[in-house]
This record gives C-alpha cells, structure tokens and sequence, in this order.
C-alpha cells in the first residue's frame, strides 16, 4: 500500500518540506513558521509524535552523529514522494473549488 495517497495535516506537510536541508526540532519548529508566515506554530507534543510517525513510515530519517545532543533529520525518497502527492492533491482540490464557484458566478480571486 502506498502511504502517501492519504490527506498530509498542515503540521505534517511543513515538517516535511522544513527536512529538505537537515534540521534538528527546534529549527523545524522554527522553519515552519518561517514558511507559513507565522500562521502554523508548531509544539513540541505535536512535532514529536509527527517525527515518530514520519520515521516509522520511512518518510524521514535520522542523520549526523547519533552520538550528538540534538538530533537531526531529513527528508527520504518516500517522503519526497508524499510532498509532491499532496501538491497534486491540493491543486486538484483548488482547482474543483474554483471552478464550481466559477460555474455559480463567485469570484475566486
């Protein structure tokens, strides 16, 4: 079964796309905000359990020393994969939405 057909959340996807370069939590946390323009604050409960979860279904993986403090992760294949199946996923659902408020004359702009 391929895992990443499922709706991403917000906090997942921004986790994702913070791990194209490595980061260890905090910077994650940091960077997701950055990328949302301040709107998405990740926690630590959340960012934690959301890394358990990405690690477990191979979609990231642990990097750098494992000797060290502070440990920092990236982005795999597979998570690649599921960042572009929610771009796709999400054009489409703009896209629909678009046009049947189009079709009812609402403006989308």
């Amino acid at each position: 079964m391929n895992e990443s057909k499922g709706a991403l959340t917000e906090a997942v996807f921004y986790i994702l796309i913070s791990l194209y370069a490595p980061l260890h939590g905090y910077g994650i946390i940091q960077n997701a905000e950055k990328l949302s323009g301040g709107r998405v604050k990740l926690g630590a409960g959340t960012l934690y359990g959301a890394l358990n979860t990405l690690l477990g279904r191979g979609w990231i993986e642990e990097c750098g020393d494992s000797g060290e403090r502070k440990k920092e992760y990236v982005i795999t294949q597979a998570g690649r994969q599921a960042v572009r199946d929610e771009i796709v996923r999400l054009e489409e659902l703009l896209d629909n939405g678009k046009r049947v408020l189009q079709e009812n004359g609402e403006n989308v702009d």
